[in-house]
């Protein structure tokens, strides 16, 4: 396809599979002008991250997926095998800043004139000379260089009198995974937040290399728990785009159903989580007796309550009967009733309302200069949910309402929770209804040479983007999953601003943003 961006054209190559994907070879001195131009037609950066490529005869490789007009554009740079380096993005698109870093800790890569050079990753566990994701790092076993004793990560301090510092973690008083959030405050008033992640490296993309494709699938899944069929969906769908394998219609619509679903659980934690914390115990109550009762449903009906393993690749390993079809739809009703009732209590207490609104905000054009994405960017006005405009089968197939608010603080985003939660118990009625026959799968048989695929799916905190390489043996040679939360944690330390250190929980859970999905 013949795509013009400024002044700039494109031919740009549809990845198979019929989803709007397209692949693009860019030289890496071109990489700023096109993500320039990206930006000028309203366009984002979804996703970097980086490849070693030594083994197939080339050096290096930067991987970005842009969000625009004509869908996501996938491009890669080829660098060089030696000290391989392309210019910086984050200058244009901030999101990228992150992105960079554990580019340049894993595998060495290197942002070329970026302001923010600080390790992302590296907490002492493995030495400024070694990276992880080449393919000549050396197992655990072997010989190991020496690691720093202190691990001294340069925060940025605010200075002035009567400033204090508050740390907060990594380590938290519950079951919640490890970060780090160092305040700068006046009083109780925050002046200054920054983040430090990535505290429980798992090796999780080392992990990938030399498993099967199915196992891999299981791996994927697992990568964030509570965003399951998200990256299950997002895996598959790469694999099947890399060996050219057309997933049955059946299959295509219980994958449907499945996000859903997912969406549906976590909207209704999340919103008694919110009453919680503002002191609504019978709001958090509530909303989790409903969200237990939907998660027994999905063990009873499809073997898991999170819905793990549930999809595979070429299609699904489970199905659903008419019988579960009408007890699905009955507790879609009745939770669709109740979550009314509900929204009307909450939207009627004065506490709640007076901690919700005014409360951790993102304005509208700040959302867009920072990339913010998914359910919280569409609570700042950020109109893009690939549901809508980008759709997979079966979403090409209905009609989807995007659930937009413009005022970009914790009331937003509990309303946008709110209208997806309705709209989506209303999709999985029509799931349910319109589901056509068919086989559950078809075989991802491997093209026999190296072959690449991108998967990219709308899950419940926004787009999930799963790249993936499968090498002539038909084993993963590279797997990238990329989580929203990338782009999004940045903005939570802009949500926080002016607020009060008390308020923190609140905001912070209003975004619910993954650790672990940011920490492979």
């Amino acid at each position: 396809m013949e795509h013009a961006l400024g002044d700039i054209e494109l031919t740009l190559t549809p990845q198979a599979g019929g989803s709007a994907i397209w692949r693009f070879q860019l030289d890496p001195a071109r990489l700023p002008s096109f993500a320039r131009a990206i930006q000028d037609e309203g366009g984002q950066l979804l996703a970097l991250w980086g490849a070693d490529d030594r083994h197939l005869g080339r050096g290096y490789a930067v991987h970005v997926a842009f969000l625009s007009s004509v869908g996501l554009i996938w491009s890669r740079s080829d660098l060089a095998g030696e000290s391989p380096a392309y210019p910086d993005l984050a200058h244009i698109f901030p999101q990228a800043d992150r992105m960079q870093r554990a580019a340049f800790d894993l595998l060495g890569i290197r942002a070329r004139d970026a302001a923010d050079d600080r390790k992302w990753l590296r907490h002492a566990t493995w030495s400024e000379a070694e990276f992880p994701l080449r393919k000549d790092f050396p197992p655990l076993t072997a010989a190991r260089s020496p690691l720093p004793e202190v691990d001294a990560y340069p925060f940025l301090r605010v200075d002035g009198e009567g400033v204090h510092e508050i740390p907060v973690g990594p380590i938290h008083a519950g079951t919640i995974e490890p970060g780090h959030f160092r305040f700068s405050i006046i009083g109780d008033r925050i002046l200054k937040l920054e983040e430090r992640l990535g505290y429980t490296h798992k090796g999780t993309e080392k992990r990938f290399e030399g498993m099967d494709l199915a196992t891999g699938a299981k791996l994927a899944g697992r990568v964030s728990g509570d965003a399951h069929t998200a990256f299950a969906w997002a895996y598959c769908m790469a694999v099947e785009s890399a060996c050219a394998c057309r997933v049955p219609d059946r299959a295509a619509w219980l994958r449907a159903l499945f996000l859903e679903i997912e969406r549906v659980a976590n909207h209704l934690g999340d919103l008694g989580y919110l009453g919680n914390d503002v002191a609504l115990a019978f709001g958090f109550m509530q909303f989790w007796r409903l969200k237990e009762d939907w998660l027994r449903l999905s063990a009873r009906l499809f073997g898991h309550r999170y819905l793990f393993d549930c999809i595979v690749p070429g299609g699904v390993a489970t199905d659903i009967d008419s019988a579960g079809r009408a007890e699905l739809r009955a507790l879609g009703e009745r939770i669709a009733g109740e979550v009314s009732e509900l929204k009307h209590i909450y939207d009627e207490h004065t506490g709640l309302q007076d901690r919700f609104a005014h409360t951790g905000i993102v304005k509208p054009e700040l959302a867009a200069r920072l990339g913010l994405s998914g359910l919280a960017g569409r609570a700042s006005s950020q109109a893009w949910d690939a549901r809508v405009q980008f759709p997979c089968a079966p979403y090409d197939q209905l009609d989807v309402a995007m659930a937009l608010q413009k005022s970009g603080d914790v009331l937003a985003r509990a309303e946008v929770r709110f209208a997806e939660v309705f709209e989506s118990l209303r999709l999985i009625g029509q799931l349910l209804d319109r589901l056509p026959d068919g086989k559950l799968g078809a075989p991802c048989v491997p093209a026999g040479t190296p072959c690449e695929g991108l998967g990219w799916v709308e899950g419940w905190r926004g787009p999930t983007i799963v790249a993936l390489r499968i090498a002539a043996d038909g084993t993963l040679d590279r797997v990238h999953p990329h989580d929203p939360s990338w782009q999004n944690w940045p903005l939570l330390e802009v949500g926080v601003l002016g607020n009060i250190v008390p308020d923190f929980p609140l905001i912070n859970k209003s975004f619910n943003l993954s650790y672990s999905g940011v920490d492979l």
